[in-house]
């Protein structure tokens, strides 16, 4: 695919790609040869030093430090659920050329002991309510998507772009109590809740509608809001490290300018290579370019889908975007992209939270009177062909049955998986390599920026059944909080950054390229 002056080229991924857990030797793992990497809520990640491979253990609350709160047994099961769930049933929906499902592996006691010891002082402090599990020995190995193990040699390192784009579409008006929910999406709505209670300082100008909706206006302003207010919902790594991400709960503004100069040596061509110069403007728009057509692309032909616009689902009311702004180009997504894959998913959860519940609770009460029943129903697994099957072959009716109940909360689960997941698209520079021709190498320096890419999606994990109330009692705080506003940001609050991309566009001078 080739558009204006940024070329990208579909780079397909397999494991091969990677150094992964078969040539792992288990007997001789030193915690020398891992970092910390990262965590979220239920577990932790280290990342080889080497390898192109991270480690994925479990967490528990710091009080259960001394009791662990399942055996080894339970927790090799609770993560062979998870690769489970991620190759047959999400491989299925998203697409297997999307997905790095990983393997189980038992490692050694004390190499867990230690790594545990030598990353401590690494983690947030917010996040040390929890403790890494020492006791099982149990990990999910997997590849490290934010550090090619194998790409053309060249003279830049890859970048690695993590986004978690959240959900794509406004729910039916059929199953929603507050009409609000219908106008505005569940991220903004969001937004305003997290700022009121602290965990952001700032509202995040973001809108995941804008995103999924294939044009490309809206996708850059979406993608520049992001850059702005990444929050935990955008990273940026260059070669393995994290060069550009939010701290959670932090007052500093984004570094925009330290990330210009990180990106500005992948974009110059032409005169700008031997001036080493290039406006910041069209550093960020080249950089926007090129992850928006990868976002795009899946490396066929696919169709495009037109919108849902006849049913009033695609547009928030709460995006800043104005919609007369669209001058050309259509609404839809290619049906081989990524984030059609997503979308789809996602659109598995057609109740919404709010009709979904007395699903769960007609469930809930089936169990009650016939616990063993949990079993056949595969309420918690296995994630298998019949799991998947349960879901696919859904009847558009509800019966009254608890078998039609289980598949819609099967849908809602899935569909809640893909709301939450991550993409991580890798941005291998090409072209680079020596050239013996004069003429040719003369020839290349005018040329646009080439590179090669993959996308993968990431964070697949299944959501607990038993989470479903817990859900509901959220979605009603939000939307009540929202409601309670007017929309308005609570006092105290930072206002959004949203010149913090002009400002650095008027400050050219002091962004010139430097050797790294």
């Amino acid at each position: 695919m080739s558009l204006c002056r940024v070329c990208v080229t579909f780079w397909p991924l397999t494991e091969a790609w990677f150094v992964v857990a078969s040539v792992m030797e288990l007997d001789k793992m030193d915690e020398n040869d891992w970092k910390y990497h990262g965590e979220g809520n239920k577990s932790l990640v280290v990342s080889h030093v080497q390898h192109s491979r991270v480690l994925r253990l479990l967490k528990y609350p710091a009080e259960d430090s001394e009791n662990p709160p399942q055996t080894a047994e339970q927790a090799f099961r609770q993560i062979q659920n998870i690769v489970d769930f991620s190759s047959n049933v999400m491989s299925s929906l998203l697409g297997e050329k999307f997905i790095h499902s990983g393997e189980v592996v038992k490692l050694p006691l004390e190499f867990v002991r230690q790594l545990s010891i030598k990353i401590q002082h690494q983690r947030p402090a917010w996040r040390c309510d929890k403790v890494m599990d020492i006791y099982s020995g149990c990990a999910l190995c997997l590849p490290n998507l934010t550090s090619p193990g194998l790409y053309q040699p060249t003279h830049t390192p890859p970048l690695c772009i993590e986004i978690k784009p959240k959900c794509g579409f406004l729910p039916s008006p059929k199953h929603v109590s507050k009409d609000i929910k219908t106008k505005v999406c569940r991220f903004c709505m969001h937004q305003h809740y997290k700022v009121a209670n602290g965990k952001w300082k700032r509202r995040s100008l973001y809108c995941p509608l804008d995103l999924f909706s294939g044009n490309r206006q809206r996708m850059h302003f979406a993608i520049r809001h992001l850059i702005e207010e990444p929050q935990n919902n955008f990273k940026i790594f260059k070669g393995g490290q994290c060069i550009y991400s939010s701290k959670e709960g932090s007052e500093e503004s984004m570094d925009l300018n330290a990330l210009l100069h990180h990106l500005r040596p992948y974009f110059l061509y032409g005169n700008n290579r031997i001036n080493s110069h290039m406006t910041s403007k069209s550093v960020l728009n080249d950089f926007i370019q090129v992850l928006g057509n990868a976002l795009l692309s899946g490396g066929g032909d696919g169709r495009v889908l037109m919108d849902r616009q006849g049913e009033g689902r695609s547009f928030c009311e709460a995006s800043l975007f104005n919609m007369e702004r669209i001058r050309h180009g259509s609404q839809g997504l290619p049906t081989d992209s990524v984030l059609f894959r997503i979308l789809q998913t996602q659109m598995l959860d057609t109740l919404d939270i709010e009709g979904l519940y007395p699903l769960y609770r007609r469930i809930e009460q089936h169990l009650q009177d016939f616990p063993k029943e949990r079993t056949r129903l595969q309420i918690d697994g296995p994630y298998n062909e019949a799991f998947l099957e349960k879901l696919q072959k859904c009847s558009m009716e509800d019966d009254g049955s608890v078998e039609y109940a289980v598949a819609k909360v099967h849908q809602y689960r899935v569909a809640m998986t893909a709301k939450d997941c991550s993409i991580m698209v890798a941005l291998v520079p090409s072209g680079e390599e020596a050239d013996d021709d004069e003429g040719q190498r003369r020839l290349r320096e005018f040329k646009p920026p080439a590179f090669s890419y993959s996308v993968s999606i990431l964070d697949l994990d299944p959501k607990p059944f038993d989470s479903i109330p817990r859900q509901l009692r959220l979605d009603q705080k939000i939307v009540s909080c929202y409601l309670r506003t007017g929309g308005a940001l609570p006092k105290g609050s930072l206002p959004p950054l949203s010149g913090i991309i002009a400002a650095a566009e008027r400050e050219d001078c002091t962004l010139l390229f430097h050797p790294m």
